[in-house]
């Protein structure tokens, strides 16, 4: 939900830095040095690294390196590659490096483990380029990687799931993750806190400002936000100016206590762009599980941003708790 008194006012993707100018390709061709030389080398190793690539299902493009040890794969929070597929078991399959070599074996899963669509019934050697299916719609790659393979693959990844503006996590992750979390929270009986906010009169804002101070508050919303969750939160940026927190194990009281700092903390900061100080206030909005009935992540959204719309309704600057 954007400010309701317009829906239409969206930042456009400007970075942070609003100051930097436009620079002109150089004609001038860059003298590489030895060390310069030596540091793209390094990473050009050989590609004797394994890893598992998740390539469907939540989380695509998460890489898991395998390493000595045996990794156990399946639902449970205690496996240590975590699969949220009502597909997967608890523990499902084990990947075990024997040397050079490394296997995957099926733990009795109620499903089965599969490598390129044939069902694993004994230690399955994997071979580069592998696809390992469990569950409904979970897929990994084996695949081995160098130092560059890797660092490319990380960047894709934190691209593929982040607000370019922001720096939040974006509306793709925060879907992935609050189902994730809600499918846990119903089945172990906790807690869940969803609180969303967005930025008052901020069409306001850009039609006094610019676009670009718009951005700006944006960014440093962001900042001061990331600054205030818990580390198990999950802080994204669901769109326009509006924002979501994810809030593991709380209950709505608790929520609405870290809202509120928020909001007080955003009040009182000072927003200057270019020499010019301009006023910022949120609104808020609490929902949460088991307090409102909600069995899918587009339920507990909807009732979290009514709470928001409530909270506009009510004056802004101020929060509002959907939820008995």
């Amino acid at each position: 939900m954007s400010d309701h008194e317009n829906n239409d006012a969206y930042p456009s993707n400007s970075p942070p830095d609003q100051s930097a100018e436009l620079v002109e390709p150089s004609e001038t061709t860059m003298i590489v040095n030895a060390d310069m030389l030596r540091q793209a080398r390094e990473g050009l190793g050989e590609r004797d690294q394994a890893y598992l690539i998740i390539i469907s299902g939540q989380h695509v493009g998460r890489p898991h390196k395998v390493g000595d040890e045996p990794m156990t794969m399946g639902r449970s929070p205690q496996v240590d590659v975590q699969l949220n597929d009502v597909g997967v078991s608890r523990k499902h399959a084990r990947i075990e490096r024997r040397g050079d070599y490394v296997f995957v074996r099926d733990l009795k899963s109620a499903n089965g483990t599969y490598v390129n669509g044939e069902l694993v019934t004994h230690d399955y050697q994997l071979k580069d380029g592998d696809k390992i299916t469990l569950g409904s719609t979970t897929i990994l790659k084996f695949t081995y990687h160098d130092r560059l393979d890797v660092s490319f693959s990380n960047d894709m990844l934190h691209a593929a799931q982040h607000d370019g503006l922001t720096g939040a996590y974006n509306k793709k992750y925060l879907l992935e993750h609050l189902a994730a979390e809600m499918s846990f929270a119903l089945r172990h009986g906790t807690h869940l806190s969803m609180l969303m906010f967005d930025v008052d009169h901020f069409k306001k804002t850009n039609d006094t400002f610019g676009h670009l101070a718009g951005d700006y508050v944006l960014a440093q919303l962001a900042r001061l936000s990331a600054e205030s969750v818990r580390d198990e939160d999950v802080f994204a940026r669901y769109g326009g100016e509006e924002f979501a927190i994810v809030c593991r194990g709380i209950g709505l009281q608790q929520c609405a206590k870290l809202g509120n700092r928020l909001r007080i903390k955003i009040e009182r900061h000072t927003f200057e762009y270019k020499g010019r100080v301009i006023p910022v206030t949120i609104s808020l909005g609490v929902s949460g599980i088991p307090a409102v009935n909600a069995a899918t992540p587009q339920d507990l959204i909807a009732a979290a941003d009514a709470a928001l719309y409530a909270a506009k309704n009510a004056g802004r600057n101020c929060l509002m708790i959907k939820g008995s």
